[in-house]
């Protein structure tokens, strides 16, 4: 039995067939940070499906600012609480695989997070493990190499991002 796409689909469906791919969705990321005197330390979490190390990110919101978007998923992910940027530190692609299988390009937006509170309970606890780590153990952790800039550069003078 056919059933009619939704318009959302349909439109996905001719943008595919004009240029060869999904269109590219928004994400946002907290690159969450502290100074410990003896450099920069970086909070990784580990992904809920591979187990990979990253940081936290999703989806924005409607009418959300992505920076508190960007916060909200520190919160929900790793249960930080700090001064988002309203700077980009960088920003990288990936692809995503959906629950569908369906792989998705998404560019990824990332904000500096200077963490002040870390909480015991969050949303996604059970769900993922973090750790802190210095600017050169998260390059050498993290898969994405464009993320890997990102740490590297954003590490190298975090005073620039305030």
């Amino acid at each position: 039995m056919l059933t009619r796409p939704t318009t959302h689909n349909h439109l996905a469906e001719r943008v595919r067939r004009l240029f060869g791919t999904a269109p590219c969705r928004l994400q946002v990321a907290a690159l969450p940070w502290r100074d410990t005197g003896h450099g920069v330390e970086i909070m990784l979490i580990t992904s809920r499906d591979t187990g990979r190390w990253v940081i936290p990110k999703g989806w924005p919101e409607a009418k959300e600012a992505l920076c508190k978007a960007a916060a909200r998923e520190a919160g929900e992910e790793a249960g930080l609480r700090g001064t988002i940027s309203h700077i980009e530190a960088g920003r990288y692609f990936y692809a995503k695989v959906l629950a569908s299988g369906e792989e998705v390009p998404c560019e990824v937006l990332v904000f500096p997070m200077q963490v002040d509170k870390i909480a015991d309970q969050w949303k996604e606890k059970r769900a993922r493990t973090r750790k802190w780590v210095s600017s050169t153990e998260a390059v050498r952790m993290v898969n994405e190499p464009d993320l890997c800039q990102i740490i590297a550069y954003f590490c190298a003078d975090p005073r620039k991002f305030s």
